[in-house]
């Protein structure tokens, strides 16, 4: 291959950074990401370019809760870390992405008033510029950091609106995770029909998208959603078929299991219940970024495994 043709097959890597991505697995991430950015060193590749691959890897180390080495990388693109003149003449995708992965990193390490600040400056230079998948990840992340469901039904159905007029492929793609965070805020709102049916919706999405992991999320939301409403034997048969495709995958998951215990709970099996729950908490435990997002959780699904009341 020539040294035109390394060059070209590094720059098209880049355009299509998305594709390198498992957020299940960050470190993996991360491993592609560093082998992206050696080789855009020895292609070559402009120095715009090489920030929009580290403003990603900042990105897989701040899922890692690996906070101060993602503020490195970033201030490495922007040394005061505000935006200021010779960063702003630089490409409009490095701006966009270096605000949000700076508000990304903040929001995470519980900075959320600043993270919110660096969003929608992040929206608004990614409208003008017309990035628009870009923009759309502004305003999911700006209904994230919100103060209230209020706040954050505004930015969602903005960002559903954009995905749905732009002729921009990636911003179209966004749809199936904005209809889920819409099912999620009207369900913290209590509007469980509501939640519902935009659970459908992302299904739907993901369906034409086809993938399976994705799918198999989907699902799960709509089978929590059922339980909400009251609708045990619905739920608990979509969450039996998700658990058979996991053992035949030899994929196990906790969150499965956890809901297959509330399920079971709901329905007056206790005993049942314990097991799944025993066995969420032997994965969930290990999740340290759902350990530190939401220690109460882990707290009740061990109390459940060790068949505690659940107020206790």
């Amino acid at each position: 291959m020539s040294s035109i043709d390394h060059r070209a097959r590094v720059c098209r890597d880049i355009d299509h950074l998305d594709q390198l991505w498992d957020f299940q697995d960050p470190a993996a991430t991360e491993l592609r990401l560093r082998a992206l950015l050696q080789r855009a060193h020895a292609a070559g590749v402009n120095r715009d370019s090489i920030d929009v691959v580290r403003t990603q890897l900042a990105r897989t180390m701040s899922l890692q809760r690996r906070f101060d080495e993602a503020h490195a990388l970033l201030y490495a693109i922007c040394p005061r870390g505000k935006l200021d003149d010779q960063l702003l003449q630089r490409s409009p995708e490095l701006v966009v992405r270096y605000l949000l992965e700076r508000g990304r990193t903040l929001n995470s390490s519980g900075q959320r008033a600043d993270a919110f600040s660096l969003f929608g400056r992040a929206w608004d230079h990614a409208r003008s510029a017309g990035c628009d998948a870009l923009a759309v990840d502004a305003a999911h992340m700006l209904a994230i950091a919100a103060d209230d469901s209020d706040q954050a039904l505004h930015w969602n159905t903005r960002a559903m609106e954009l995905a749905q007029s732009s002729p921009d492929s990636k911003a179209r793609a966004w749809r199936g995770s904005l209809e889920n965070n819409l099912g999620w805020t009207w369900h913290a709102r209590g509007d469980y029909a509501r939640a519902l049916g935009h659970f459908e919706s992302a299904l739907r999405c993901r369906q034409e998208d086809g993938s399976a992991g994705l799918i198999a999320i989907a699902r799960w939301c709509i089978a929590r959603c059922l339980r909400s409403l009251g609708r045990i034997e619905e739920a608990l048969a979509i969450q039996r078929e998700l658990l058979d495709e996991h053992h035949t995958r030899g994929t196990p998951d906790g969150f499965v299991h956890e809901e297959l215990g509330e399920c079971l709970l709901a329905a007056g099996d206790p005993a049942a219940a314990r097991r799944h729950f025993a066995k969420a908490y032997d994965v969930l435990a290990r999740d340290q970024s759902l350990v530190h997002n939401e220690p109460e959780r882990i707290k009740r699904i061990r109390r459940l495994a060790n068949g505690d009341d659940v107020a206790a």
